[in-house]
């Protein structure tokens, strides 16, 4: 297998898992609806730089402790678990407490788009099926005789390009759902208020789905 043959093949995989909707496309969808595009691309960029580690750390062997160890592969699971799980309990805690008189609702700081990125990092460091994934797919396509660490980095590289290119689309569109809540003069707080109850949702039932997986 040559080095274009690995990069065409390895893109094709990881296209697929792209489109496929999860937490990812959740997170940046509610990060471009509530906060806007920059605060949108701050979450996808975070999210990139985590699988980009996550190649790299296949690359070099450190995620096979993932596959070889239940103890490490079940402590990063409970981990990122409790994450997902404050996450959701938090937004959907935020909305009971905007719920009573306008006057007493509590205001909610200005969004950083540091925060942004730092939450979709650590959201996708803290997935070990990411890992796992990274793990069992990479070493497939790193041709014979080629440095790992370059080819992993240049595999992860793939797949960030394909997912940012996936989120732009999410992010464009999610800004054309927000001119037509403005059009059909729907509140941004009614509009926000009613997608963090379902991304909290979201965020609690992966949670509860990656407490309950054994791999």
């Amino acid at each position: 297998m040559t080095i274009p043959s690995a990069v065409a093949s390895f893109a094709v995989v990881a296209g697929l898992l792209t489109l496929v909707p999860g937490l990812d496309t959740a997170l940046v969808l509610r990060s471009a609806a509530t906060h806007g595009r920059a605060h949108a691309f701050a979450t996808a960029l975070g999210i990139n730089t985590g699988a980009l580690l996550w190649g790299a750390a296949a690359a070099c062997g450190a995620t096979a402790l993932l596959t070889a160890s239940q103890t490490a592969y079940t402590v990063l699971r409970v981990a990122g678990a409790a994450y997902l799980l404050w996450m959701g309990v938090g937004m959907l805690r935020a909305l009971r407490r905007e719920a009573g008189p306008a006057e007493l609702r509590p205001e909610r700081p200005a969004a950083r788009l540091s925060g942004s990125y730092r939450r979709g990092l650590t959201t996708n460091l803290l997935n070990p099926k990411i890992g796992v994934f990274y793990m069992a797919v990479l070493p497939q396509f790193v041709p014979e005789g080629t440095s790992h660490l370059a080819m992993g980095l240049l595999l992860a590289l793939v797949h960030d390009a394909e997912g940012m290119a996936w989120f732009t689309l999410l992010i464009l569109g999610a800004e054309g759902v927000r001119a037509l809540l403005r059009r059909a003069r729907v509140s941004g707080r009614a509009a926000r208020r009613s997608l963090d109850a379902v991304t909290g949702s979201v965020l609690i039932g992966f949670g509860v789905e990656l407490a309950l997986s054994d791999r």
